[in-house]
């Protein structure tokens, strides 16, 4: 059993149990949160397409922690000129685990 579901304007595959990292939530750790954004829901061979949502399915999920992704740098130049200039900034991440899919 599995569903597609959007969380913070992205799209993720979830199953039971799985732990995925999304954009930062406002949650705090250890509290559970609901997505009733479902766009596909399979269960045992029979799908539920939504259009554009699932009607009355729910995914729950508990908020494990918040981290920061790795660092990413942006480093720009333009030959002969001189001018370099170099950036980078650490993405904001909410770890979850997926409790139940109900539909």
């Amino acid at each position: 059993m599995y569903a597609i579901v959007e969380i913070a304007g992205q799209q993720f595959k979830v199953e039971n149990n799985s732990k995925l990292f999304v954009h930062r939530l406002e949650a705090e750790e250890g509290s559970n949160v609901e997505f009733d954004k479902i766009l596909l829901f399979e269960n045992d061979g029979k799908y539920k397409v939504g259009k554009p949502e699932v009607k009355d399915a729910k995914v729950t999920a508990k908020v494990l922690s918040h981290v920061k992704g790795d660092k990413v740098l942006v480093f720009k130049k333009k030959r002969r000129k001189g001018y370099q200039k170099s950036n980078g900034h650490r993405q904001q991440f909410t770890q979850l685990q997926i409790e139940s899919i109900d539909a």
